[in-house]
C-alpha cells in the first residue's frame, strides 16, 4: 500500500477534502480514502494531486520498502 501525506500538504494549502478533490476530478469520499492509506491511486491522479499540492511525487507518495519486501516474499 501507498504512504503519503496528502492530507498533511493539503491543510498546509489550507484546502478542504472537497476542495482538493474537485479540482483533481474525484469525489470527496476517494480522497478521504486516499488520504487514509485505504485506496491507491491511479499514477495519473497522484501527478494531479502533487501539481495542485504544489510538491513532487516523493514529497507526497512513497512505498514502504519493507512492506514491498514482505510482499513480494509471499508471491
Amino acid at each position: 500500500m501507498l504512504k503519503n501525506k496528502v492530507k498533511v500538504f493539503r491543510i498546509k494549502n489550507g484546502l478542504s477534502q472537497k476542495e482538493l478533490s474537485f479540482s483533481v476530478g474525484v469525489t470527496r469520499q476517494t480522497m478521504s480514502l486516499i488520504e487514509k492509506g485505504e485506496y491507491n491511486p491511479t499514477i495519473n491522479l497522484c501527478l494531479r494531486i502533487c501539481y495542485r499540492l504544489h510538491k513532487t511525487l516523493n514529497e507526497v507518495f512513497w512505498l514502504d520498502e519493507e512492506e514491498f519486501k514482505h510482499e513480494e516474499s509471499q508471491r
